[in-house]
């Protein structure tokens, strides 16, 4: 077993609860306020994103014929990191807003429309109403709303 280079042997098991537990608030809702869940990272955009892989990569495999939705991802998450990091391409939607379109609008009409199990966005600050929105769409839609927000 390969061990990403941010992480020791004793934090592993640390990292593995982490991600157990906000896996489960995003894939399975136990209510209809659990539709939104926030990761927050700190630090070197690499290292965020070694973290983030094993759970996009758990959530481009889930059971679901809808897609897993990443709206406006940052530029480090190329096509070649998600191949690399071992993620299903074929049921990840990469989208970017359009010109008169912000990040916002366009996760909140992808939780809509429910054709992603999972909308994924980076906003930052989220402020509470946005939040909201969010949260609403996703109900909407019978999916899961999850914010990554790196700082």
């Amino acid at each position: 077993m390969q061990f990403p280079q941010s992480l020791s042997r004793n934090q592993l098991p640390l990292f593995d609860a982490f991600l157990a537990s906000t896996l489960a608030a995003v894939e399975e809702p136990a209510s209809q306020e659990t539709t939104f869940s926030e990761v927050s990272l700190r630090g070197a955009a690499g290292h965020c994103l070694t973290l983030l892989a094993p759970m996009l990569r758990e959530l481009s495999e889930k059971d679901d014929e809808r897609w897993l939705t990443l709206i406006a991802p940052p530029a480090s998450l190329t096509q070649s990191w998600l191949r690399e990091a071992g993620l299903n391409r074929e049921r990840i939607l990469l989208l970017q807003p359009r010109r008169n379109q912000s990040a916002l609008q366009l996760a909140e009409e992808a939780l809509k429309l429910g054709r992603s199990h999972t909308v994924v966005s980076w906003l930052h600050p989220l402020p509470s109403h946005a939040r909201q929105q969010l949260e609403t769409a996703a109900r909407t839609g019978k999916a899961q709303s999850l914010n990554i927000s790196l700082g």
